[in-house]
């Protein structure tokens, strides 16, 4: 989880009142933080905040947890409101970035005022958000440059790795494949780029370069200072709908230091935008569903009051909260998500706390600690565990593993086409792992625990969901019998007889695959992974790989 440091000086100018230590303590709970330490320094009282959920980028600065502060005492209530302005100000986006870092978004933002707190809360905003929701920069990257020193239009374009530009912190030029080599940040982010054939540049019309996305700024435009007062904000990444969050988050931070947003024009090959767009977000939750979850006598107006203090604009109607909240937010896809709010608002320490009335005791489930027995024997084995999301896409399952388009169950109106479906098996989770992970040394031996998500039109929602085992292995000299080694200790602790049918499958290599029986049933696969496969994934070495399911070992049947 985020942690960040932010002053009690500045927090209080942001909220516009002072309050004790003591107070700051339950006051950071509204932003789903704690507060996990408390310092004096130089006269200043200092605080680190330990931010509790990874989906709300908008709270990971002294900006945001002040706003929130603010609409939860109800010094503010209902939707923030930012005005946005129409610049002149033209970005083009190249067309041959399409397949190295395609997208960008920007902003200008006029008129700050910024001390050294200021610096550091932006500094600190710009790393947590591209390091945690932009998977370290792979996804989202951030610069903020001094406008003053930018002449538009400006261009964001494919240049070649040999042009050359003075980074951040340096006094001479470099060239670009240079910055990869010699300069930190070339050498913590450069294997983000370092294998296209062009390389992301961002330049002002009289050709002075402003950043390297996702690597550098320049020395010349990306020093802000005190005396900066207007800035340029640049974002890029691979999704759009996901860096134009990151964008919103970024400015309405800056906005709160008095700031003014305008807009920036950016076209591209196909269509145009302009950005931000800060046009809020629309859910409708019913008021009966809340109240019946909270367990407390809440009318529909204290419902509305709680939810005008989450920054919320609520109309009711027909037993139901309509909702607009802001652009910066991303994180409502369920009405317990409104729920929560509700009851952040109201305190979770106003809550009395009843005891259930139980005639039995819980415990934890047999298949837990069998699920358990198996991560254990899989670390024995040496392999490292890896947790990846549930949530996947087409491409992700089906088109980068060589099968053609299949069933899966898919979101019906998906936040990011990214996150649009329940994956049906885990391997392509763990190919997409290893694939972000390539500049990691090698051998690389990782399994899951995990669920995968088939059709089942006899059940009642359509679909099984079922534990698996999945492991992947990846060095130059890997191979099938490596990975059956694994199997074969596996199925010996577990006390099982197996077989192993060759099979053709399209993800694995033709007479190097082959499916796991027990007992004549089929229970997994196991293979080479096709090199079309490796290509998808950009990877440069071979992997071996199997996935089982788990219930049928549990039980030791097929029922």
């Amino acid at each position: 989880m985020p942690k960040f440091e932010v002053s009690k000086d500045d927090l209080e100018r942001l909220v516009g009142k002072s309050f004790s230590v003591e107070e700051w303590e339950d006051l950071f709970l509204y932003a789903k933080c704690e507060l996990d330490d408390v310092w004096e320094h130089e006269g200043r009282i200092y605080f680190k905040a330990d931010a509790k959920d990874t989906n709300r980028p908008d709270l990971w600065s002294a900006e945001g947890i002040a706003r929130q502060v603010k609409w939860a005492l109800g010094i503010r209530r209902g939707l923030p409101k930012y005005e946005v302005e129409k610049s002149d100000v033209t970005v083009y986006v190249d067309e041959k970035l399409r397949d190295i870092r395609p997208y960008g978004v920007y902003a200008i933002v006029e008129g700050l005022s910024l001390d050294d707190e200021a610096l550091k809360q932006m500094i600190n905003l710009q790393e947590k958000v591209a390091l945690t929701f932009g998977r370290r920069r792979s996804e989202v990257a951030i610069g903020v440059f001094d406008f003053d020193k930018v002449k538009p239009p400006i261009y964001y374009r494919a240049a070649s790795p040999e042009e050359k530009f003075i980074p951040l912190g340096f006094e001479e030029e470099l060239t670009l494949r240079e910055i990869l080599e010699k300069h930190e940040k070339g050498k913590e982010y450069g294997h983000l780029i370092k294998d296209k054939p062009y390389y992301p540049l961002l330049m002002d019309s009289e050709g002075n370069v402003l950043s390297m996305p996702p690597v550098i700024n320049s020395e010349l435009t990306g020093r802000v200072t005190e005396n900066t007062k207007n800035v340029f904000v640049d974002i890029t990444g691979w999704d759009l709908e996901k860096i134009m969050l990151a964008l919103s988050v970024v400015v309405t931070a800056l906005a709160e230091r008095g700031g003014k947003i305008r807009s920036v024009r950016v076209v591209y090959r196909d269509f145009e935008i302009r950005t931000p767009d800060l046009s809020p977000k629309e859910f409708e939750v019913e008021l009966d569903y809340i109240k019946g979850l909270t367990g407390i006598e809440l009318s529909n107006e204290e419902i509305k009051e709680l939810l005008e203090r989450m920054m919320y604009e609520v109309e009711l109607e027909d037993g139901k909260a309509r909702l607009k909240y802001p652009s910066f937010r991303n994180d409502l896809m369920h009405p317990r998500d409104v729920l929560e709010d509700v009851l952040i608002a109201y305190g979770y320490n106003e809550i009395e706390p009843e005891e259930p009335e139980l005639a039995v005791q819980g415990k934890g489930s047999d298949f837990t600690d069998f699920i358990n027995a198996i991560r254990d024997l899989m670390v024995g084995f040496g392999l490292q565990e890896v947790m990846t999301f549930n949530l996947t896409n087409r491409e992700v399952q089906f088109t980068k593993m060589r099968i053609e388009d299949g069933e899966i169950v898919e979101i019906e109106n998906p936040i990011s086409m990214k996150w649009s479906a329940l994956r049906s098996w885990i391997i392509p989770s763990l190919m997409e792992f290893l694939s972000q992970n390539t500049h990691e040394e090698y051998p690389q031996r990782l399994f899951e625990v995990g669920k995968a998500t088939v059709i089942n039109e006899k059940a009642e929602t359509k679909t099984r969901s079922e534990d698996r085992l999945a492991i992947v292995l990846a060095h130059p000299r890997v191979t099938f019998t490596e990975a059956k080694e694994i199997l074969e200790g596996l199925m010996r602790h577990l006390g099982f007889e197996y077989e192993i049918e060759e099979v053709e499958h399209p993800s694995f290599i033709s007479g190097r695959s082959g499916k796991i029986l027990v007992g004549g049933r089929e229970i997994g696969i196991i293979g080479e992974i096709h090199p079309q496969v490796l290509e998808n994934w950009g990877m440069e070495v071979p992997v071996a790989a199997f996935e089982v399911y788990l219930r049928p070992l549990y039980r030791g049947s097929f029922l």
